[in-house]
């Protein structure tokens, strides 16, 4: 079958490079890159792009009717810290975008949808090391009780309307073919391009704070996977763990020395970020994963650092 695949977000850290790895499997004008704002060079110069906003249900329900997709990925999404800053506009995108995708899904047929998770679903009580996919979530910011109920709504049209719908729980994500969007997690791909530009950097998290983080070539490599996966294969309706893996700020800035030996890293008083990086996990259990679709990490820490330093060099 031929596929017809609505990246909706796809200006963002993830939607960049997903479009690209999309139109070089399924062709260039079988994928349909779509934002609120102007895109990306290579994406609008690639293959075929459309304005859409997602809270906008005229809008949104004529870019399904003009394409009859077959697959829809949503990643338009307000990320952890700027969610923190205009809370109910972060509840509003995150939580109606994904109704009116769901909806639109179910009404023109599509065969599946994709919408990322995150670990921001996890919170305090939640146990922090080796985190399993059933426990106590008790998310304490926007995002992450977005993401949370976002997880559940999926769930939800995969029993009632039989919506194929897939979804994971992205840890924090490095690449250099992007911005990041406002996460917590951004410091580990901030510190790279302070490095290359000052050979310093001022982490916003404390020296010792442990996160998990995944490349951005394995979060990518992974998305397709599940979307690739067998439906009768899948156990989790709501988002699968994945795990990547954990380190802190000053582990990330003594693999950066290796290559930059003259490279410092200092570390902010205090900055909102902290408590929402104390509230998650500090490692997790992807082993659902593993065993339903056959999830396996390629790169480590010393992987990412070279090649985010040796791409990076070449763009900035």
């Amino acid at each position: 079958m031929t596929e017809k695949i609505i990246v909706i977000g796809a200006n963002g850290q993830i939607g960049t490079e997903l479009v690209n790895a999309l139109r070089n499997i399924h062709g260039a004008e079988q994928v349909i890159a779509s934002d609120i704002n102007d895109p990306a060079y290579a994406i609008r110069n690639t293959g075929p792009f459309e304005f859409v906003n997602v809270l906008d249900k005229d809008n949104l329900h004529h870019i399904f009717q003009k394409h009859q997709p077959t697959q829809v990925y949503l990643l338009a999404a307000i990320l952890s810290a700027v969610g923190e800053q205009r809370p109910k506009m972060a509840w509003d995108l995150n939580m109606t975008g994904l109704i009116h995708v769901l909806d639109f899904a179910v009404e023109f047929k599509v065969s599946k949808v994709f919408w990322p998770s995150s670990i921001a679903v996890f919170g305090p009580h939640s146990p922090q090391f080796n985190t399993p996919q059933y426990c106590v979530m008790d998310p304490n910011t926007v995002y992450g009780f977005s993401k949370l109920a976002g997880e559940r709504w999926c769930e939800y049209y995969f029993n009632k309307h039989g919506l194929d719908v897939r979804s994971i729980r992205y840890p924090g994500l490095i690449g250099w073919r992007a911005n990041p969007g406002g996460g917590t997690t951004d410091y580990a791909v901030h510190i790279f391009h302070e490095a290359l530009k000052k050979g310093k950097y001022e982490s916003f998290l404390s020296a010792e704070t442990a996160l998990p983080m995944m490349y951005m070539d394995d979060a990518i490599r992974a998305t397709l996977d599940l979307m690739n996966a067998p439906a009768e294969s899948l156990t989790i309706r709501s988002a699968y763990n994945l795990a990547g893996i954990s380190f802190t700020p000053t582990q990330l800035a003594e693999e950066i020395k290796k290559i930059m030996p003259n490279f410092a890293i200092s570390y902010a008083e205090s900055d909102p970020r902290q408590a929402i990086a104390d509230s998650w996990p500090k490692s997790i259990d992807d082993s659902y994963a593993q065993k339903d679709w056959g999830w396996k990490l390629e790169y480590d820490l010393p992987a990412i650092t070279a090649d985010m330093l040796t791409n990076l060099k070449k763009i900035i």
